[in-house]
C-alpha cells in the first residue's frame, strides 16, 4: 500500500504533534535537575502561631503529590521554598440569619497573605517569587480552623500553579 505525499505529511505532522505533547508534559515543566525540595518554616508576622506550620506542611505535601518532588533537608535539596506569612485577617462577616423562629447563625471569612520564593539551589536562580499571595476561606461560628484550611489549600494551589507556569 502506497501512501500519497499529502497523507505522509499528515502522518508526520500527527506523530510530531503527539511526541511534542508528550514531551511537553514530562516532569511537570520543572528543570530536569529539580528532584528534591526543602520547604522551610515560614516567618510569621501574625498572632496565629499554628498558621506557618500548617502552611509549611500543606505546601510540602502539595509539592510531593502534585509535582513529584521528594522532601529533603535544605543542604541536600535542589530547590528551596521560603516564605513569610504577612497577614491573617479573620472574623470578616459574610452573612447572618437572625430569624426569631430559628437560631442565629453567621458565616465568617478569613484572609491569609504570604510572600513566597522558590530558589534553584543548583544554579542559585529564583525560579518563582511573588509577594502578596492571598486566599480566603469561609467558616461558621467557631469554625476558624476549617476556614484556615480552605485558605491554605488555595494558597498552595496558587504557588504550585504559578511556579509551574514559570518553569
Amino acid at each position: 500500500m502506497r501512501m500519497h505525499l499529502p497523507g505522509r505529511l499528515a502522518l508526520l505532522l500527527l506523530i510530531a504533534s503527539l511526541t511534542g505533547c508528550l514531551y511537553g508534559f514530562a516532569g511537570g515543566g520543572l528543570p530536569t535537575h529539580i528532584r528534591t525540595v526543602a520547604v522551610m518554616p515560614f516567618d510569621n508576622h501574625t498572632a496565629t502561631p499554628e498558621l506557618p506550620r500548617e502552611l509549611q506542611e500543606a505546601l510540602r505535601q502539595g509539592m510531593q503529590s502534585r509535582l513529584g518532588l521528594r522532601d529533603a533537608p535544605e543542604d541536600r535539596a535542589s530547590a528551596v521554598v521560603r516564605g513569610t506569612v504577612t497577614r491573617y485577617e479573620l472574623d470578616i462577616p459574610v452573612g447572618f440569619s437572625a430569624n426569631p423562629n430559628q437560631a442565629t447563625s453567621a458565616r465568617r471569612r478569613l484572609r491569609v497573605l504570604v510572600d513566597i520564593e522558590i530558589v534553584d539551589q543548583v544554579t542559585g536562580k529564583v525560579l518563582w517569587q511573588k509577594t502578596g499571595v492571598s486566599a480566603e476561606g469561609e467558616y461558621a461560628d467557631r469554625g476558624e480552623a476549617e476556614g484556615r484550611k480552605q485558605a491554605i489549600e488555595r494558597i498552595v494551589t496558587e504557588i504550585i500553579e504559578g511556579a509551574q507556569s514559570q518553569w
